[in-house]
């Protein structure tokens, strides 16, 4: 059975006459005929009444039109939304990344990018470093914006997969400052600094981690929280309960206002880098305009 067969149908119906409903449809008299034909054998019954009088429907013509103009308002409707989609698509540029980045970085991003995006749509979605990856390989998305240390694994075929360095960060050792401006936390001291650790499953986490194993002047820290959320930490080390290793990035405006101080040696930083990836494949013309900006700074 083919659709146009059901649209054919349909324009009988309404006209009730097979010239005009050929005319609507486009085809010849006798080709219209033929096909409102092959429509009554696939259906195994007949459609329309034999007779001479005005053209009528069958109970099962009847049964047909009205299954008909649901199936074709249905169809019409999709073929809309996927138009619909299509074109946003073409508006749009897709990035996955951490929810870290997605605050900090991609913040900035999105008031830098204003004049090239215009009426377009960045798409952030945050996942974690490994699903970033993946998405990525997958052609989920057009980029994946990761941090980049030998600590974590990132594993893109650079056959396939091309990338930008955007910046580097690093690590601070952060506590509460009081009053005057001095942490409310120490690091050295005789009795293990308070300290607010990240979740295994992060990537920041696992920066720290890798950074203490291999620190020969690793403090003495006292484990008091785990999270998985920078910007919890972010919100904890503020209300004064430990130390935290928390991007530069994230608490620079608090260290300037006095409200955080960061602690321990230069030493105890955790530098890294900030890449974002794409296939090499060509990309939408959006998402190139995108790429060729980064590339140009």
């Amino acid at each position: 059975m083919q659709l146009k067969w059901l649209e054919d149908f349909v324009a009988l119906a309404q006209t009730r006459s097979y010239t005009r409903a050929a005319e609507l449809r486009h085809v010849t008299h006798p080709a219209f005929g033929r096909r409102i034909r092959a429509l009554e054998s696939w259906a195994g019954t007949p459609l329309l009444h034999d007779g001479r009088g005005p053209l009528a429907l069958t109970p099962a013509g009847e049964s047909l039109l009205e299954t008909a103009q649901q199936t074709l308002r249905g169809l019409h409707g999709v073929r809309e939304e996927l138009q619909d989609v299509a074109g946003r698509q073409a508006r749009s540029v897709s990035l996955a990344t951490g929810r870290t980045l997605a605050r900090t970085l991609v913040a900035d991003w999105l008031v830098r990018l204003q004049p090239l995006l215009r009426d377009a749509e960045l798409r952030v979605i945050t996942r974690s470093l490994a699903d970033t990856a993946q998405m990525l390989e997958q052609r989920e998305v057009d980029f994946t914006l990761a941090y980049h240390h030998p600590a974590l694994a990132l594993r893109l075929d650079g056959r396939q997969f091309s990338h930008l360095t955007l910046a580097s960060d690093r690590l601070l050792p952060v506590s509460r400052a009081d009053a005057r401006g001095h942490a409310q936390h120490g690091l050295g001291g005789s009795a293990p600094t308070p300290y607010l650790a990240y979740a295994s499953t992060l990537a920041l986490g696992r920066l720290v981690a890798d950074h203490f194993a291999h620190h020969p002047q690793a403090p003495r820290l006292a484990r008091r929280v785990e999270c998985d959320s920078a910007d919890a930490m972010h919100e904890y080390v503020l209300r004064g309960l430990g130390v935290a290793w928390l991007p530069e990035s994230m608490v620079r405006e608090d260290c300037r206002a006095g409200r955080m101080q960061v602690v321990g040696e230069g030493a105890l930083a955790v530098d890294f880098e900030i890449r974002l990836y794409r296939p090499k494949q060509r990309l939408g013309e959006l998402a190139e305009s995108v790429w060729q900006a980064f590339s140009a700074r």
